[in-house]
């Protein structure tokens, strides 16, 4: 990565990219020079050795004015800092996640306040539209009977030599759900990552979302956690709500895995807190591409591209097409829309950094482009879109056909909105019910059936040198 040459605004709402670092650095010595004093002797933080000088006249002339300045922390990697956040968490509690939030959100949190009551959720209910009500209502039956097909039952095998394997099927304890609550609301999102939970059998699920500076939390968000299932919800966002439900907190029991979607802060944390816990992904932008051939609507196939376009600066939107004067035509509608769209400027930079148009001469060779890519959303819009749909490998989401657009499956079809990005739909797959439970395997033997085959066993284990394995079995029927 370059190096910037102009000063830029770096805080929460406006980042450095995860896998920037500084290219030339120094370490702030403090036998350097007699003025260099450190808050923790520990330490030796790094600075850019292209800002050392000045630090250094800094510093020098506080000195001689009898000021004691100190070099207090320097350059942290986003990992380093989500490592320590999620410590202090762990070992301070709730001291530590009302601090956190207090600082990054602007709002004083205490163990009487950072869980929503049930009068909150019934102000919520009244502050919501009933058409909205409704609409997340209908949503939800869809969304339930989708994955309620995804459920697995236990099952044995019985054989007539005496012996029964099986899988014992177990829902998850608890689990933890994460909901944005910053530059958007995403009640759609509260449905899809609760309702395969609750459908696996889950009894426990918490749901975490940021609160605004009075301590409330989005009216959408709390109507749609209610009519899904959350049994638990807490005013509480970013990095720190991950660490509370990785580590537990006197207010926050710990959950056995966390689910949803986060910024860059929220994603780094659940990576730092697996193994602690289970998790679903590492959520990235949202992607859409589209396969289209002369026979597609630009006008429709413009709008889609937009439709993701819209979330963020960093989302990808591709055209993949047969036809050059599809893709001319797209492009076209691309510019009247955003004329009129309200989140115009969004779109715009995310289309400079991850927008395209992709031209293949055979629809074979444009199939090869899309699994290449595995995009998080495929739609698929071609003469026959079936049969093309039976040569997709990657995809997190298949839509076929022009009335199948992407936010048909974002908020109502009942497919999850889960999806794998960045890629990964090449060996990871949308949230489902198995996301909520796990496998157990069932294993018996009679004597009989166990007598048939010890020497088998006994023959495997002596052959990896494992003999208390051999003797496990051979004591079993060494008086026969």
């Amino acid at each position: 990565m370059k190096e910037l040459d102009i000063t830029v605004l770096v805080n929460k709402d406006n980042p450095l990219d995860s896998k920037y670092v500084p290219l030339k650095m120094y370490v702030v010595d403090k036998n350097e020079n007699n003025f260099h004093k450190y808050k923790d002797a520990s330490l030796k933080p790094m600075l850019r050795q292209d800002i050392k000088k000045y630090i250094d006249k800094l510093l020098r002339d506080a000195h001689s004015l009898g000021l004691p300045l100190i070099v207090d922390s320097g350059y942290r990697s986003y990992n380093y800092q989500q490592v320590v956040l999620n410590a202090l968490i762990k070992e301070k509690g709730d001291e530590a996640l009302f601090a956190y939030t207090e600082k990054f959100d602007k709002c004083k949190l205490t163990k009487d306040t950072i869980q929503v009551t049930e009068e909150e959720i019934k102000a919520a209910y009244e502050k919501v539209d009933d058409s909205l009500v409704e609409v997340i209502r209908k949503s939800l039956v869809n969304i339930r009977e989708y994955h309620e097909k995804q459920k697995r039952n236990s099952w044995f095998d019985a054989k007539p030599d005496g012996t029964i394997l099986g899988q014992k099927m177990t829902a998850l304890a608890s689990v933890g759900v994460y909901v944005p609550g910053g530059k958007a609301a995403y009640p759609s999102s509260v449905l899809m990552n609760i309702v395969p939970a609750k459908v696996a059998g889950v009894e426990k699920i918490v749901m975490v979302t940021p609160p605004n500076k009075e301590g409330e939390v989005t009216p959408a968000t709390l109507v749609a956690a209610n009519e899904a299932g959350a049994t638990h919800i807490y005013k509480v966002g970013g990095a720190q709500a991950i660490g509370a439900l990785a580590y537990g907190t006197e207010s926050i029991e710990k959950v056995d895995k966390i689910v949803g979607p986060g910024n860059i802060y929220v994603a780094l944390a659940k990576k730092a807190v697996y193994g602690h816990v289970s998790i679903d992904s590492i959520a990235g932008p949202s992607e859409i591409l589209v396969l289209a051939d002369d026979t597609a609507n630009p006008h429709f196939v413009a709008a889609d591209l937009l439709s993701q376009a819209e979330h963020d600066e960093l989302a990808s939107a591709i055209l993949v097409t047969t036809s050059k004067t599809l893709g001319e035509k797209v492009q076209e509608e691309i510019e009247g829309y955003l004329k009129k769209l309200s989140r115009a400027e969004i779109i715009e930079k995310s289309l400079e950094n991850f927008g395209y148009i992709l031209e293949a001469e055979t629809l074979d060779e444009a199939l090869e482009v899309v699994n290449a890519i595995a995009s998080e959303h495929l739609e698929i819009v071609t003469a026959n879109p079936f049969e093309v749909m039976t040569k997709v490998r990657n995809a997190g989401a298949i839509f076929i056909g022009e009335y199948s657009s992407e936010p048909l499956g974002d908020y109502f079809a009942g497919p999850n909105h889960v999806l794998p990005t960045n890629g990964t739909a090449k060996f990871f797959s949308p949230l489902n019910v198995d996301d909520f439970v796990k496998k157990s395997s069932i294993i018996y033997y009679s004597k009989d059936a166990l007598k048939a085959i010890h020497k088998d066993i006994e023959t495997f284990a002596q052959a990896e040198g494992l003999t208390a394995h051999a003797n496990s079995i051979a004591v079993r029927f060494e008086e026969e």
